[in-house]
């Protein structure tokens, strides 16, 4: 069985029981690693693995072949996208400025451009997308104004030189009082699904009850080398909400897409090919 999700902690965290064949019954996982942007991509094209990570803003996109899982995913509180800028005493204003996001179906992306609409409605001059790995470092150098990150970015961007300007992860809680949905598991329709969330939930149950032993398959992949930011990383953003949305995570994922959709900001989502937590969803 083929799957795809991102070298970062959290995933590995995850996946690592069921990758390494510690899980009764699963088949073995040919497992690819790649960036959002790619996963979002291949979601889209409708040609991907059997299994994917995608950010929940990469739904609308989704080819019809791939069903949403309820497991595995990233949804949780103090855990959003930050808007970096160069540590500079004085206000920024990001009117007019050149700005990278990590991937233009990335929920961080449409978080921030729900802020925009709110903040900074007469836009800014310029988006392009880096791998996330390489947005601190452009911001940095001067090579853009500001920058969008993601992950273990929140605990390492001091050492960058960088300040956060906003907090996009705060601001939803606040507008909001609901969890920010970051990302999700798709596979195709034509594999049992409930089969797939079992033996996630599996897996993330081995690694809660054996936190040590996915450290060295967990750091082989990690980003970031140091294993506390890897902890941390682990900490906060795989949660409750990871082992199963529930009705809350569900209607966080509802919200985020509606007002999404009142902005004109992505296409009318379909909901009757999709299945979330066993509850089938319709946004109007």
């Amino acid at each position: 069985m083929d799957i795809v999700f991102s070298p970062c902690p959290n995933d590995t965290f995850i996946f690592h029981a069921w990758a390494n064949g510690l899980i009764p019954n699963a088949p073995k996982l040919n497992v690819t690693y790649a960036d959002i942007d790619i996963t979002n991509k291949l979601a889209e094209s409708g040609d991907g693995p059997d299994i994917l990570k995608i950010s929940i803003a990469a739904l609308p996109w989704v080819h019809e072949s791939y069903g949403f899982l309820p497991s595995g995913g990233a949804l949780g509180r103090g855990c959003g996208p930050l808007i970096l800028t160069q540590n500079v005493k004085k206000s920024v204003s990001l009117a007019g400025k050149k700005i990278a996001v990590p991937s233009e179906r990335s929920t961080a992306y449409l978080l921030f451009r729900l802020w925009l609409s709110q903040h900074v409605p007469e836009g800014v001059k310029e988006i392009c997308v880096l791998p996330f790995h390489e947005i601190m470092p452009a911001i940095r150098d001067g090579k853009i104004d500001a920058g969008l990150v993601i992950h273990e970015a929140r605990f390492t961007y001091p050492s960058y030189g960088l300040r956060s300007l906003v907090d996009l992860g705060d601001w939803w809680e606040k507008e909001t009082s609901l969890p920010i949905p970051l990302g999700g598991i798709i596979a195709k329709k034509s594999i049992d699904r409930n089969n797939i969330i079992n033996w996630i939930q599996s897996s993330l149950d081995h690694a809660w009850k054996h936190p040590s032993a996915s450290k060295s398959y967990v750091m082989e992949h990690a980003q970031e080398l140091d294993w506390k930011v890897a902890q941390e990383h682990i900490d906060l953003y795989v949660n409750s909400f990871s082992y199963s949305l529930g009705v809350k995570g569900c209607y966080a994922i509802m919200v985020l897409l509606e007002r999404a959709m009142e902005k004109n900001l992505i296409p009318p989502v379909n909901f009757s090919s999709l299945l979330i937590n066993q509850i089938p969803i319709n946004i109007k």
